[in-house]
């Protein structure tokens, strides 16, 4: 039998009897209700409610959260016309009286979020001809994917700043009901639900109509201030990144702070950090080009050294107690070119080793591969180069031995 749970999720906030913002920082008054009905879904605890203040997820906008008797809410769904408040499998709960708490500062945000939403939308096909075809409220970014190409910086800003206009201006956001509205009387942005018996319709006076089952703020001048933050190619559209509300206040005092960070390590005004970043981005390019002259030479004076020491021909074999791997591979690349000897080198502090082998036909993955199973080591190469991790200090030396058993075969007097 389904359970018809009464709605009250559109009319109520949280925030009742408060002025201003202050609410939406304010936990909400617990409100009154009974469960009726607890199933299992997926591993946790459904509950079914006479009335409910949560939000389910649906039309993009997440689902509300708060508690049931002081447990938390996971989550809130709608199947089948039921409403699924989604607890802990073994939360302890049981028919009868309940009371519910709405996390309202959550309520605020989103539903400042989706208003911002249906403002962006609109705008964008009022300046832009180009009609959104998903949104996607996220809990620190939201998504537009429009059916167009490439925006331009500057469509952006026009988009944003017209945004701001119709913010500014506090039109009304309108709530119709269809029926007994006429549907058919709105310039919907998108074709609304099929088969539906009631179909709101949110109206930003003048601006936009758009079916929606989400939760709104009561006028523009709710959302704040919108924010467009970047625009990507998406499976042949445009992906749009946003945030509205205080997410923006947020942003600009998260992006501030990282400003003023670099500000004072570059010893430079935070005006003035886009100019010092790619000053400094061009220095240490110098200085990378600088050091790789440096490390080149000195790795052919480290090969050379290396050869000289196996004049006699033979396996050459090192463990560099103080080189990392990067390093080890430049000396033994450098050395490789000046001899048909095999190279067994290994880092100390990198815990790697590698052997190389310039002479044509020869395979050292094959030759050591074996041992590297014994030992459980992992690497991976072919022919002429194999690059492995050493085992723990306890057997690395064994390991090592034996790898220079193998490998002699190979080796010669070059």
């Amino acid at each position: 039998m389904t359970v018809r749970t009464e709605r009250l999720y559109y009319e109520y906030t949280g925030t009742e009897g408060r002025t201003g913002t202050e609410g939406a920082s304010l936990s909400a008054a617990p409100f009154s209700a009974n469960i009726l009905e607890l199933r299992e879904r997926d591993g946790r605890l459904a509950l079914l409610l006479d009335r409910t203040i949560f939000y389910p997820e649906g039309g993009g906008q997440s689902g509300d959260r708060g508690s049931i008797n002081n447990v938390p809410l996971i989550d809130v769904k709608e199947e089948g016309g039921e409403i699924l408040h989604l607890v802990d499998h073994d939360a302890k709960l049981e028919n009868g009286p309940a009371l519910l708490v709405l996390d309202a500062a959550r309520r605020r945000d989103f539903t400042v979020q989706h208003s911002g939403q249906h403002l962006l939308s609109g705008t964008i096909v009022r300046l832009l001809s180009a009609p959104t075809v998903s949104m996607h409220l996220g809990e620190e970014y939201n998504t537009i994917d429009v059916e167009r190409g490439e925006f331009s910086t500057e469509e952006l800003i026009a988009v944003e700043e017209a945004a701001a206009g119709v913010i500014e201006a506090d039109f009304p956001i309108i709530i119709h009901l269809c029926p007994p509205e006429d549907l058919r009387s709105f310039p919907l942005r998108k074709t609304p639900p099929q088969g539906e018996e009631l179909v709101r319709v949110v109206e930003i006076r003048g601006h936009d109509f758009s079916p929606c089952c989400g939760t709104h703020c009561s006028s523009t001048g709710g959302i704040g201030m919108l924010r467009v933050l970047g625009a990507e190619k998406y499976k042949g559209m445009t992906r749009v990144t946003f945030i509205a509300g205080r997410r923006v206040l947020v942003d600009s005092r998260r992006r501030r702070h990282e400003a003023e960070t670099v500000s004072r390590a570059l010893k430079i005004p935070v005006n003035g950090i886009a100019a010092g970043v790619l000053a400094l981005n061009e220095r240490s390019k110098d200085m990378e080009k600088k050091l790789s002259v440096l490390k080149n030479a000195e790795a052919r004076r480290e090969a050379e050294d290396l050869l000289r020491d196996a004049a006699s021909g033979g396996l050459i074999q090192r463990l560099y107690a103080d080189h990392d791997m990067e390093d080890v591979l430049l000396i033994g690349r450098t050395a490789q070119k000046k001899t048909a000897a095999v190279l067994l080198l290994a880092s100390e502090p990198d815990g790697k080793f590698a052997a190389l082998c310039s002479r044509k036909g020869v395979d050292i993955k094959a030759l050591i591969g074996e041992t590297c199973e014994t030992y459980g080591v992992q690497g991976g190469g072919g022919g002429g180069f194999f690059q492995g991790l050493l085992p723990p200090a306890g057997t690395r030396q064994n390991f090592l031995d034996e790898l220079s058993r193998k490998l002699s075969a190979l080796s010669f007097v070059s």
